[in-house]
């Protein structure tokens, strides 16, 4: 009888909090609800540039508080708008003129929500949203700006505010002089909740609200669903939240990150919260006297509160746990690690929060291991994902094979997604023969890793490799931290574009991606051309030596191996960059300003080069004739088009030595020893020619002077 009351009280507490809460609340159900008056109101919505246009689209108002979660006016405003919140959320809205006995939600009434945008975790948002000072509170309408407060003003002028449009949107409907809480507040001067709290229960008056009533012993379970409205809702709203918590799969022991704190591990911790269990954590290595350590410690500590239950966040002092530390082999600090179990990856990212979050959120995702999809979900996949890498099996895969996959997510975050897939429709599309099986598709664009024996297939670093040199979008963003990776050994069409102007950005990415598969299907025709014609030339050798019967010549011609080998040629990469963003940059390096247009440059980094205009001398465009007939020109050897250079004419000799001192080190060895011994015997001579002739006078009497160097003259004769 017990059991049975539990699984009662449970099942009426759930549908309970179902519709006290409302439909909105699944996409908040880590926050913790408070209460006004007396009712229960659900956390702010927290907007983030992913659900912004979605979120603005979804009401005809929407206020929005702009804010650093460091900045002190921030922290002081943040109690006085959560209460203006609070009071609007449990408002009543206009009594309808058709149904004047039934009541209206304020929100649903007015067509308004409450939100909050962190300016710190989405700095490059609030930029763009133009938002200078914290706090700053934006009135939106059908997603454009109608006022805003700036700074921590009191509650009646954020609210003045708000009336003033809704009074617009529904004259007469707002009351002239309007009673406001205190910031903090829990209800209104004077308001009683205990009516409140009964009029929310659909019982009589009389009802105990903390008691559940027993249903009889003969009373069935399904009864619960309907008839019995005791054994249903007699639950406060604090009440049914413990409920739906008591309701909910048991979760497991232990908890990520329960605190949302970073934590202080030891080398006794480290072991065996870390490297002796499977769960996953981000892990700082640092050290208290480095400035970049404590520039990044406020971005580290918000991280942990953002990752509250979610990931586990840590962090080790190298200057007390430094033999872990020399363990771990660091290269510096600070150093930022990503575990789960024995494996590891080093984040080489920005130290933004922003940047952390994003990388957090990709950890925990592939963390759940290498998902399994058929076609369809393959389809949507590609929808969200630039870069998705295939593996492909069939029922012969062994278990040495999900191994070795199984070691590939790691090194994949923030990069691309690992997908596997044993669906005949994603056999034939990408035309898979023989399993195991892998390749990468680039928005669509399949790429095969070549080698197919199960020992090359099982070869992570070969792998990962393979990986780390197609992991890359066709057209990707160039940031700070993949620059380098984009930019050295290549040649880069690099588009030099205005994110601000919508459509334009978007015709000239797609200029620029046509541009690119046109130009990689031409490289790859080229390709085949070129080993063919290999190919062909030893058939004719092969064939002359048969017919000449030379078992020689024979031997000779079946040893030619067909090397196609383009280590000598550069690859040419698409890119684009943002063009508002890097103005600074771009400006000083290549002489381009944004505000004249969007330009496309093609850059030699290496050589620190780049190209501007066609062979016509106009400006290349983003546009996919001027691209394709100017790479041409500059691929060729000399190139046609006359190159610019990044740096100056002196610093170009400089930069020429050191380049010749790189690739041809002892070539340029020994003409420094040369140059060195001829300058040695050229000073040589000179001090020679330099030194004090001999002087008879300096060195010889006087007496043998007059006598003559002989001494007397024969026969002893004087004059």
């Amino acid at each position: 009888m017990r059991l049975r009351s539990l699984v009662l009280w449970l099942g009426a507490a759930a549908l309970g909090t179902a519709q006290a809460v409302g439909p909105g609340a699944d996409d908040i159900q880590d926050k913790e609800n408070t209460y006004f008056n007396g009712k229960k109101v659900p956390p702010l919505l927290e907007l983030t540039p992913d659900n912004w246009d979605k979120e603005l689209a979804s009401n005809k108002y929407m206020v929005v508080k702009y804010f650093s979660p460091y900045c002190p006016h921030c922290l002081d405003f943040a109690p006085t708008y959560q209460t203006l919140y609070e009071f609007y959320y449990t408002s009543k809205g206009p009594a309808d003129p058709d149904a004047p006995t039934s009541t209206t939600s304020f929100e649903d009434a007015y067509d308004i929500r409450f939100a909050t945008f962190n300016c710190v975790a989405f700095g490059d948002a609030c930029n763009k949203h133009e938002v200078r000072s914290y706090p700053q509170t934006v009135l939106y309408k059908n997603g454009e700006v109608v006022d805003k407060v700036t700074g921590a003003k009191g509650m009646s002028t954020v609210s003045d505010m708000i009336e003033k449009e809704l009074e617009k949107f529904k004259p007469g409907t707002r009351p002239q002089e309007l009673t406001l809480p205190e910031p903090g507040a829990t209800s209104l001067p004077g308001a009683s909740t205990d009516d409140d709290k009964t009029a929310e229960k659909p019982i009589g008056k009389n009802a105990k609200p903390a008691k559940v009533d027993k249903p009889a012993d003969d009373e069935k379970p399904a009864k619960a669903k309907g008839d019995d409205k005791t054994a249903t809702t007699k639950t406060w709203p604090y009440e049914m939240g413990n409920a739906v918590e008591k309701a909910k799969p048991a979760k497991p022991t232990s908890t990520p990150n329960p605190q949302g704190m970073s934590v202080s591990l030891t080398a006794e911790t480290f072991q065996s919260l870390v490297t002796m269990t499977q769960e996953p954590w981000f892990i700082k290595f640092y050290a208290p006297w480095c400035h970049h350590c404590q520039a990044m410690a406020s971005n580290w500590q918000q991280l942990a509160k953002e990752m509250k239950g979610r990931l586990n966040v840590g962090e080790v002092n190298c200057d007390v746990e430094s033999r872990l530390c020399k363990d771990v082999r660091l290269r510096g600090y600070p150093t930022i690690l990503f575990f789960r179990g024995g494996e590891r990856v080093e984040y080489d990212g920005l130290r933004g929060l922003g940047d952390f979050l994003q990388y957090a959120e990709k950890a925990m995702d592939i963390c759940t291991g290498v998902q399994d999809v058929d076609a369809a979900s393959f389809t949507e996949l590609e929808k969200k994902e630039d870069v998705i890498f295939v593996y492909f099996y069939d029922h012969a895969t062994t278990s040495e094979d999900f191994m070795a996959l199984e070691r590939l997510p790691l090194s994949l975050i923030g990069h691309a997604k690992l997908v596997k897939t044993r669906d005949p429709e994603l056999y034939e599309r990408f035309k898979i023969t023989t399993w195991p099986r892998l390749l990468v598709s680039r928005e669509g664009r399949p790429t095969y890793y070549t080698p197919l024996t199960p020992k090359e297939m099982r070869d992570t670093h070969m792998v990962l490799s393979w990986m780390k040199s197609v992991w890359l979008p066709i057209v990707p963003e160039l940031t700070a931290s993949n620059a380098r990776e984009i930019m050295d050994g290549k040649i880069v069409v690099l588009g030099i574009l205005n994110r601000e102007d919508q459509e334009s950005f978007i015709s000239a990415k797609r200029e620029m991606k046509s541009a690119a598969n046109e130009w990689m299907d031409k490289q790859i025709q080229l390709f085949q051309l070129e080993r063919q014609n290999l190919r062909d030339a030893k058939q004719l050798r092969l064939e002359e030596a048969e017919d000449r019967n030379d078992q020689r010549a024979l031997r000779a011609a079946k040893s030619i191996r067909i090397s196609m080998d383009r280590s000598d040629r550069k690859e040419v990469a698409f890119a684009w960059v943002d063009g508002v963003f890097w103005q600074r940059w771009i400006r000083t390096t290549y002489g381009i300003d944004i505000k004249d247009g969007e330009r496309v440059i093609i850059n030699d980094e290496d050589n620190r080069r780049y190209w501007d205009t066609t062979i016509t001398g106009n400006y290349i465009v983003p546009s996919r004739v001027s691209i394709l007939e100017t790479i041409s020109k500059v691929t060729s050897t000399p190139p046609i088009i006359k190159p610019k250079l990044t740096i100056s004419s002196f610093e170009k000799i400089f930069f020429d030595i050191r380049v010749t001192f790189t690739e041809h080190p002892y070539l340029s060895f020994g003409c420094v020893a040369g140059l060195a011994l001829g300058c040695a015997s050229w000073f040589r001579g000179r001090h020679r020619r330099n030194r004090s002739h001999f002087r008879l006078d300096e060195n010889l009497p006087i007496k043998e002077i007059k006598e003559g160097l002989l001494g007397n003259t024969a026969n002893g004769k004087k004059d």
